[in-house]
């Protein structure tokens, strides 16, 4: 049986995951991290996308964030994010349609536009659907 961790996955409104894990993955500031037991202390901040659990029983599960915090401790992992979902609950339409909003907008430059907020807009829906793309490279299809 392998090594194993507490990891919690937690948005501002809930918990969105509690239990024992043998590695998490997830993209930090400085690129994409794995951490299992035993790993140093860290507390980096995440980019929007999917974070992978590999629980205990060696299934996986994947979950989106919009971005937060990533905080290892010798006997736990905490993923502190705005907002967190289950992969399975990124809806691929409303995704679409925002990614294509939001290159829209940044194409079509108007005195009355907000660069910051189109740019947020388009990361955040291209992490969601990286996120379904994990699940769809995982499930095979």
């Amino acid at each position: 049986m392998a090594m194993t961790v507490q990891c919690n996955i937690v948005s501002a409104e809930r918990e969105i995951f509690s239990g024992l894990v043998e590695m998490v993955i997830a993209t930090g500031a400085l690129g994409e991290l794995g951490i299992a037991y035993g790993h140093a202390p860290l507390l980096t901040s995440l980019r929007p996308g999917p974070v992978r659990v590999i629980k205990q029983d060696s299934s996986e599960e994947i979950f989106y964030v919009s971005g937060g915090f990533l905080e290892v401790q010798p006997y736990s992992i905490s993923v502190l994010a705005d907002t967190a979902l289950r992969a399975g609950d990124v809806d691929e339409a409303a995704a679409l349609l925002a990614q294509q909003t939001a290159q829209q907008e940044l194409s079509n430059k108007s005195t009355e536009f907000d660069f910051a907020r189109a740019a947020v807009q388009l990361a955040e829906a291209s992490a969601q659907l990286r996120t379904l793309q994990a699940i769809r490279k995982k499930a095979g299809k």
